[in-house]
């Protein structure tokens, strides 16, 4: 296949002009205020695969945010690579922390990018990524290289836990129906080091209730007197941890899967400065489970942490109130082997074991997903390695992410297909924080390697 570098810088500014256009749009999944954006944002994408060379694209209703699908099919008897990324985005909290509105996209030059980052919500994740393979479509159709099947599917709910995603999978097999699926929503070590994503850690999302008191109560004749719901939780939340960062679940660690010393030694490989990474990130030390460095803390140990907590008067000046409740949302990233429903269920019934007498506990599931592990030695992830090399000129490493893709596994269960992470983002890009970006250059470089991608798999094939 040629390069597609001359066709992207030819058309770099529509490129980045069409990219900007698709994060205005406030496309917040979570929030319900936001539903006309969510939908407006679906059909911006339709729009798009149209024009990309797409011969049909349909929005596709769900239970909840529709499922934009789109393919072209030239001829069934080749290879069918399916693309999946998703249009919804995070919430863009705290507003106050942003440099730039956070529906006004930007682009700035940086240290990191000196030619340039696109600063908005949903940049990186996951509309950048996912408009890569958008343009990457356009370029080999209008360049008559497109040289196998290919399928989309974008939905509207990933930051949510994409509850309409498993109805849709399991009542579209046929539709679904591929030899390989490819996402952009992960990243890679650093411009001048590629990699590719090999591992995703599971999930398990849940809330939690601590109930005292039938109403909040006066500090001063009640304090001492009856349990606090808020000191109360706090305490059963720091004993999920002991002096080692160990989780204190009973059974938690029973199916974590366990590598080999040759493995952790290969990973440990990968460039990493702890220096830079305490700078970036402007922190004196890391923390985590003592045993297990940095990298392995945050993809191949398994975590649990608290994501939100509230409760009492927490406006401006004093109230001295005992509050009648308090809250806490709580995640637990895990590993291979290790069963979601079964992590939760272990974490109701103990954190309800732990509860003292005087409060009421309740645990809400919201959602949750499995981990996922791609063979290095399958057809997919040697193509994608391939291309890398290709436009990188380098062989991409091998990398386990601490992040969780939850349709990963379900993708595998439903679709039998193996699915491969070409991720082009930076842990620097701020994904779910203020000021999130995503480098012009990763972008254009992603939309130059993925029809490598789908030439060299269709050469595999063969």
């Amino acid at each position: 296949m040629k390069s597609a570098k001359p066709y992207i810088e030819k058309n770099k500014e529509r490129f980045l002009d069409e990219l900007i256009e698709l994060l205005k749009i406030p496309s917040i999944s979570a929030d319900s205020a936001y539903k006309k954006d969510v939908l407006k944002t679906a059909e911006a994408v339709k729009k798009q695969l149209e024009k990309a060379g797409c011969d049909s694209v349909e929005i596709c209703e769900t239970p909840g945010y529709p499922i934009v699908y789109g393919e072209k099919i030239i001829d069934k008897k080749l290879p069918t690579i399916l693309v999946y990324g998703h249009y919804d985005v995070q919430p863009p909290d705290p507003l106050d922390l942003w440099e730039s509105p956070p529906f006004e996209p930007v682009i700035k030059k940086t240290k990191l990018h000196p030619e340039g980052a696109i600063f908005a919500r949903g940049s990186c994740d996951d509309k950048g990524q996912m408009y890569m393979h958008v343009k990457a479509l356009e370029y080999m159709t209008k360049t008559d290289q497109l040289p196998c099947n290919v399928k989309f599917m974008i939905e509207g709910e990933e930051e949510v836990g994409s509850s309409s995603l498993e109805w849709f999978v399991t009542k579209n097999k046929k539709k679904l129906a591929n030899d390989v699926i490819l996402i952009s929503d992960t990243g890679m070590i650093a411009k001048d080091v590629p990699s590719i994503t090999t591992g995703l850690r599971g999930l398990s999302y849940v809330e939690v209730e601590v109930t005292g008191p039938n109403r909040d109560l006066h500090s001063g004749l009640y304090g001492g007197a009856v349990a606090n719901p808020i000191n109360v939780l706090t305490k059963m939340i720091a004993s999920l941890h002991d002096k080692n960062n160990h989780i204190t679940i009973p059974g938690f660690y029973d199916d974590v899967e366990k590598l080999s010393k040759k493995e952790r030694e290969k990973m440990a490989e990968a460039p990493f400065s702890l220096e830079n990474y305490k700078k970036a990130l402007d922190i004196d030390a890391v923390y985590g489970e003592k045993g297990y460095s940095t990298n392995e803390r945050n993809s191949i140990r398994p975590t649990l942490d608290v994501n939100g907590i509230w409760g009492g008067y927490i406006g401006e000046g004093a109230k001295t109130v005992i509050a009648s409740k308090a809250f806490a949302k709580i995640s637990m990233r895990l590993v291979p082997n290790q069963d979601w429903k079964k992590i939760t269920e272990l974490f109701k019934k103990h954190f309800e074991s732990i509860a003292p007498e005087g409060v009421r506990v309740k645990v809400k599931p919201h959602h949750g997903g499995q981990a996922y592990v791609t063979p290095i030695d399958s057809l997919g992830y040697k193509a994608a390695e391939k291309a890398y090399e290709e436009t990188f000129g380098k062989t991409p490493i091998p990398q386990r992410s601490g992040g969780s893709i939850p349709i990963v596994a379900l993708f595998e269960k439903e679709l039998k297909s193996k699915t491969i992470l070409m991720g082009f983002g930076l842990d620097s890009d701020a994904i779910h924080s203020p000021n999130e970006h995503f480098g012009v250059w990763n972008y254009l470089k992603g939309i130059e390697t993925i029809p490598q991608f789908y030439h060299f798999f269709t050469e595999m094939s063969k």
